[in-house]
């Protein structure tokens, strides 16, 4: 796949995905025109920097899979590589764990026990997914080049030295 193509594939699956994840769903799971105000003090700001922080993180991510991978993360259009570069050498889920800070973020920010118990449902189906489809399949796909970054990169709590291959 070539680079444009690639990051066209990233940027659609990008709205698809977790825009609707971490923003279209949230946003209709609360009352979706009140200011972010939260019970506890100091945790609107607290929540949007943790929601900025992640936003960074997943547009990084999405574009190491165009650019370095050659590929998108839908699994219609799969990297030609295996991405390991950049928050990669850090934990092997940066897209969720982002999705799932974001939706944290806003937990914080409007104190709400509906965008909690949301957030748990999403985690607990994304480690699902990668459990059973997405590490077999990046398993058959790259083989051992997986598995040795597997042993070394955690998949959801990132490392704070990044590995080198």
């Amino acid at each position: 796949m070539r680079t444009l193509s690639a990051t066209a594939g990233s940027a659609a699956f990008f709205i698809a995905a977790p825009c609707v994840v971490a923003g279209l769903a949230p946003w209709l799971l609360s009352d979706r025109w009140r200011l972010p105000r939260s019970s506890l003090p100091g945790m609107v700001p607290l929540g949007w920097v943790l929601i900025a922080v992640a936003v960074a993180a997943l547009l990084h991510a999405f574009g190491r899979f165009a650019l370095e991978g050659l590929g998108t993360p839908a699994p219609v259009a799969p990297t030609e590589k295996l991405v390991v570069g950049g928050i990669y050498r850090h934990v092997r889920n940066p897209m969720y764990v982002a999705v799932l800070a974001i939706i944290l973020g806003q937990v914080l920010m409007f104190s709400s026990w509906t965008l909690a118990a949301y957030g748990v449902v999403a985690a607990i189906a994304m480690a699902t997914f990668v459990k059973l489809y997405e590490e077999p399949t990046l398993a058959g796909r790259y083989g051992a080049e997986y598995e040795a970054y597997r042993r070394n990169v955690p998949g959801w709590l990132p490392r704070l030295t990044p590995w080198r291959q």
